[in-house]
């Protein structure tokens, strides 16, 4: 078993989720329950999945929690972008935390390849199946419940 404590990847993921925390703390109080929730859970849904893909048994799996780590990655982004737009976030806040984002990116998918290099073509193919049927499991759940 990995420990995800000392993969740069999750650290830095580790830090954007606190950032993300600090910033949404000043959102308006009538995003409690939208936009703040949802940036949060996006957020952390990146180190955790980095952290649980890595206690699995074999890197196929590992793979498959590192592409819903990106995805959610992705969706941080876009929820920062949309935190600009809608004035909840300064410019200066919005930059610093896009920085962040993009360094976990670029952290992230070196993980990644070095998981897949040792995967193998199939087991690639397969982990980005499995994380796209996940991925829309997830959000027509979530489409299901509101």
């Amino acid at each position: 078993m990995r420990d995800y404590r000392k993969i740069r990847a999750w650290q830095e993921a580790d830090d954007l989720t606190v950032a993300v925390y600090q910033q949404t703390k000043r959102f308006p109080k009538e995003e409690l329950y939208g936009l703040t929730s949802q940036i949060r859970r996006a957020a952390y849904s990146v180190p955790s999945n980095i952290a649980e893909g890595s206690a699995r048994g074999t890197n196929k799996d590992y793979l498959h929690f590192l592409h819903i780590a990106r995805a959610s990655l992705t969706e941080v982004q876009y929820f920062v972008h949309l935190s600009g737009r809608l004035d909840y976030l300064g410019e200066e806040d919005q930059l610093a935390v896009e920085a962040q984002i993009k360094s976990v990116f670029v952290r992230l998918h070196g993980l990644i390849q070095a998981v897949s290099k040792e995967t193998g073509i199939f087991g690639k193919g397969m982990a980005l199946f499995t994380s796209s049927v996940v991925i829309g499991l997830s959000r027509l759940a979530q489409h299901v419940s509101a």
